[in-house]
């Protein structure tokens, strides 16, 4: 599967783009700030119906504009072209559609279009919090089952449901146990399978990760996951009891898989404090390539991988070493951005495969042989 050509209206500083690409390698080149990151996020939104980098829709359409709009024309495996669109206007909800048909629930596209992401920001999976490790480990697994989505959703709305009634008790001075029974049982319901498909997850990850950990820092260090649950020690509905106390006190739920984390060693110290940049940007690009494989394995085709910037802070030798490695034919469609047009002409000039080179200034994009 392969993005075969990619059209943006107001798109963030791009005011219009009309972009046909290679099914293999696409490199996006151009000053920092002039707009190459923007068109591998348009491109993310179509796998994952949002950004990467911005929580609020709006904030991406173009200055002075009404909307923006991005539709991409997919050749899947079969030989079957989809297109699919997203469109937000400044008053109204954002539509989504693939074949002009609207989703009812975003939900219900994702995993279509797998698609890892690799940035500069990918940082923050180590020196941020566990929201962020977790938000990470859920979209790995939300693509290739749809069940374990279903059950993270329904797990958090039961959450909220959970925290408002508690905020309601303190400032009404009123308590029903049996309320809040209710919505501890949806908790354990969903809790459950999420916490199961986490630990098996990890088991199955781990080994990949470690591989290509290797393969782009040239080392032999020791890298692992652990996976960090209070479901480890106790059942959930013993812990919500033991729970219940500070709850009411602090009117949230304190403890649950909505608190887990997932803690990145090598050589069995935290990467977060004894890590160079240089090892935690390995670490981080071999996450994301486990990542490609993982989900390869469990869907059956070859995601697009989307490599924003990530050169930086990693010698020519290994530069060399992921694009080629990144060009062979394990790997599908790869996109990649960069300052430098004498190193990317380099790199490519230096492969066998095919690829196409756009130059991006201001928000507009041209071939580089135009």
């Amino acid at each position: 599967m392969y993005l075969q050509n990619l059209k943006l209206n107001n798109f963030k500083n791009c005011q219009s783009a009309d972009i046909k690409l290679s099914g293999k390698i696409n490199c996006f080149v151009g000053l920092n700030g002039a707009g190459k990151t923007n068109v591998l996020d348009s491109i993310y939104y179509l796998a994952f119906c949002k950004s990467y980098f911005s929580s609020t829709d709006k904030q991406n359409i173009r200055h002075n504009e009404d909307f923006f709009a991005i539709h991409g024309d997919f050749h899947f495996d079969n030989d079957e072209l989809h297109t699919v669109s997203c469109v937000q206007k400044n008053n109204s909800k954002k539509s989504f559609r693939c074949d002009k048909k609207e989703y009812e629930r975003l939900a219900d596209h994702i995993g279509k279009i797998p698609l890892v992401m690799i940035s500069p920001y990918d940082s923050d999976l180590i020196n941020g919090g566990s929201e962020l490790r977790r938000k990470f480990i859920d979209g790995v697994i939300s693509q290739f089952d749809a069940t374990y989505l279903n059950a993270l959703l329904n797990y958090n709305k039961a959450l909220q449901q959970r925290n408002r009634q508690l905020k309601s008790f303190s400032e009404n001075r009123y308590w029903d146990s049996t309320l809040l029974e209710m919505w501890d049982q949806q908790l354990i319901n969903n809790a459950i399978p999420i916490f199961e498909k986490r630990k098996d997850f990890i088991k199955d990850f781990e080994p990949i990760f470690q591989r290509y950990y290797e393969i782009v820092s040239g080392t032999n260090e020791k890298v692992s996951i652990e996976y960090n649950s209070t479901l480890h020690e106790k059942s959930y509905d013993v812990l919500l009891r033991e729970s219940l106390e500070h709850d009411k006190y602090s009117t949230y739920t304190n403890i649950g898989i909505h608190k887990d984390d997932f803690i990145y060693l090598i050589d069995n110290h935290q990467v977060k404090h004894y890590a160079s940049q240089g090892q935690q940007k390995s670490f981080v690009v071999a996450v994301k390539l486990a990542q490609f494989d993982f989900n390869h394995k469990k869907i059956g085709h070859k995601p697009i991988l989307l490599l924003d910037d990530i050169f930086d802070k990693l010698d020519d030798n290994r530069v060399s070493q992921l694009v080629k490695l990144v060009g062979n034919d394990h790997f599908g469609q790869v996109f990649i951005t960069d300052t430098q047009m004498q190193r990317i002409k380099y790199l490519m000039e230096n492969s066998v495969v095919n690829y196409n080179i756009f130059k991006v200034e201001k928000g507009i994009i041209t071939s580089e042989d135009e």
